[in-house]
């Protein structure tokens, strides 16, 4: 719709521009089409009557008339250009989009390439030990302390840049973000955790990066950080807070490596599906 009023704007500014107020000394107008001065005189197309019609140039007030005339041209080319780059926006928001499959999980466009996440499996380590978080339930009714983790002090995944611009496609209406990773001995600190054993709640702490949010679809997002990243080890995030539901792409910056492919699966995997 956009890029029609756009083109439409265009293509009738001339003539538009052109249906402008020759001013009267005495303050009254006609509204023309088009005038011109000749000699003592001033030749218009009268709009109302549509028909050439004289006047004197004495009684015309042409300063005026100029200066109208170029602040109405001047303001109908700012509303075209307006257009243009809203019309200019929707195609590249659409080419992007065109790009990102329809499955959910975590994907990046480099150089026209598509770069594909793969969601890490994370554990708990609590006083009893560690176990995968899927296989967490109930929820502990222990009061005590714990964390989050992912195996490895270091992502084997990398991004090539220290504000990386990220596409999540969500399976089910959640909340995402970038989380920082804590490396420790062997692992990764995604969060610490809190367990509430009355109200049987979790509270989780994690540190999270201030991003920018973009919709380009229902279930599609980008998202970037709003300042450059540390080096230093991230995750991209799906999650519920408080309770322990969270899907988690992890990606390190490093200015000196760069990107490496997600290791194919044992078994064969379909490749992601186009989007439409």
């Amino acid at each position: 719709m956009a890029r029609f009023l756009a083109v439409l704007l265009l293509f009738f500014l001339p003539a538009w521009a052109a249906n402008l107020k020759l001013y009267l000394k005495d303050g009254d107008y006609h509204l023309v089409r088009e005038y011109k001065v000749e000699q003592d005189r001033v030749r218009f197309y009268s709009v109302e009557r549509s028909q050439w019609e004289e006047i004197p140039l004495e009684l015309v007030d042409l300063k005026r008339t100029e200066q109208e005339a170029a602040q109405r041209k001047a303001q109908l080319a700012e509303e075209a250009r307006i257009l243009s780059e809203e019309d200019h926006a929707e195609r590249e928001k659409a080419s992007e989009l065109s790009k990102i499959p329809v499955d959910s999980g975590v994907y990046q466009v480099v150089d026209g390439k598509l770069r594909i996440f793969k969601l890490a499996e994370s554990k708990v380590r609590t006083r009893k030990g560690r176990s995968i978080l899927k296989a967490v339930a109930p929820i502990p009714i222990v009061a005590g302390k714990g964390t989050l983790e992912l195996e490895g002090e270091r992502s084997a995944y990398f991004v090539d840049t220290d504000r990386p611009e990220f596409y999540i496609v969500l399976a089910t209406p959640e909340r995402f973000g970038i989380f920082k990773l804590t490396p420790a001995k062997g692992v990764r600190i995604v969060e610490k955790l809190t367990f509430v054993p009355v109200s049987r709640e979790i509270v989780e702490e994690p540190e999270a990066v201030e991003v920018f949010r973009q919709q380009l679809a229902d279930d599609v997002y980008k998202i970037w950080p709003q300042q450059p990243l540390a080096p230093g080890e991230y995750a991209v995030v799906e999650y519920t807070e408080g309770k322990l539901n969270i899907q988690i792409w992890d990606f390190a910056y490093y200015p000196d490596r760069k990107w490496v492919p997600p290791a194919p699966a044992p078994e064969a995997v379909k490749p992601p599906q186009a989007r439409k």
